[in-house]
């Protein structure tokens, strides 16, 4: 009976189930977090249903109406310097600045998980190997390694995918070769060991469940950094190529009208600073409802 009380993992699905109720409590209870999630899912959703919406084409342009001001009936917030809605293009523009600053998280906390759970768990020149070249990612700061990866590869919407996934599975990688080490040398991993389950088995069975938390925090908080890092690779000209709606590509094609109409101007970087600052309050909540210590 002890033997199978002590082969049990830290936190049985029940207490897991009981956790993440608990998270969830603490969460809805905070109302900064609260709000910036409704503004978040507020332009998520815009972003998703935005065809369905009723708005005017991005990509119509009309040279007689060229940088209209805010509140010009039937442009509620102007038009650009091509004469294109500025409502319909922000709204639009949400779609691929929120893919791009979302998803190379998403594939960044999967890849770098992995790689850390298992240069953490396995120990040794395995882990030698994995963090000597993660170090080398490391030399570099996250904006020009980003730079220098969408240079290389080349304008575009998968090319941003990929050199920011390069850019965040380092960082993520460490997190997560931290904490397994740290869950490794506890005894209910050896005792699974000493019952004789593989490698494998004690990864998806006893770590995985104990050691995502941590991770999955840390990779909250990189998303306002990676959608930021978008919107600057869109603005430099080496992310998405026009006419795409995109934030940081708007900021850069009206830099030419800010002193024609600056506050048309202004509502790209508006959007990306509202959007950074909700996504990072959110996962200061999220932080402190999971209880995760620095």
């Amino acid at each position: 009976m002890a033997l199978t009380e002590t082969l049990e993992p830290v936190q049985t699905p029940e207490a897991r189930k009981g956790y993440w109720a608990g998270v969830a409590q603490r969460l809805a209870r905070d109302p900064v977090s609260m709000l910036c999630l409704a503004v978040v899912a507020a332009l998520i959703l815009a972003a998703i249903f935005a065809p369905y919406l009723g708005l005017a084409d991005p990509y119509k342009g009309s040279m007689i109406a060229r940088l209209k001001p805010i509140g010009t009936p039937g442009h509620l917030l102007g038009t650009d310097e091509q004469g294109r809605d500025m409502l319909a293009r922000l709204i639009h523009g949400g779609r691929l600045t929120l893919f791009i600053g979302l998803m190379p998280v998403v594939f960044a906390f999967f890849i770098g998980s992995a790689l850390g759970v298992v240069a953490g768990y396995v120990g040794g020149r395995l882990n030698t190997i994995i963090m000597r070249v993660v170090d080398v990612f490391f030399a570099f700061p996250s904006v020009l390694l980003a730079i220098a990866i969408s240079g290389a590869l080349g304008a575009g919407i998968v090319n941003s995918l990929v050199s920011l996934t390069i850019v965040f599975v380092p960082p993520i990688t460490r997190v997560a070769e931290a904490v397994t080490s740290g869950v490794r040398s506890l005894d209910y991993i050896d005792a699974a060991r000493a019952t004789g389950a593989s490698a494998l088995t004690v990864i998806r069975v006893h770590v995985i469940g104990n050691v995502l938390s941590p991770i999955f925090v840390y990779a909250t908080s990189l998303t306002s950094v990676c959608m930021i890092l978008a919107a600057g690779l869109s603005f430099l000209g080496i992310g998405v190529r026009p006419p795409e709606p995109e934030w940081g590509l708007m900021l850069n094609t009206l830099r030419s009208a800010i002193y024609v109409n600056p506050w048309l101007s202004a509502l790209p970087g508006v959007m990306i600073f509202v959007t950074s600052l909700c996504l990072n309050l959110l996962s200061d909540g999220v932080r402190s409802a999971m209880n995760v210590r620095d």
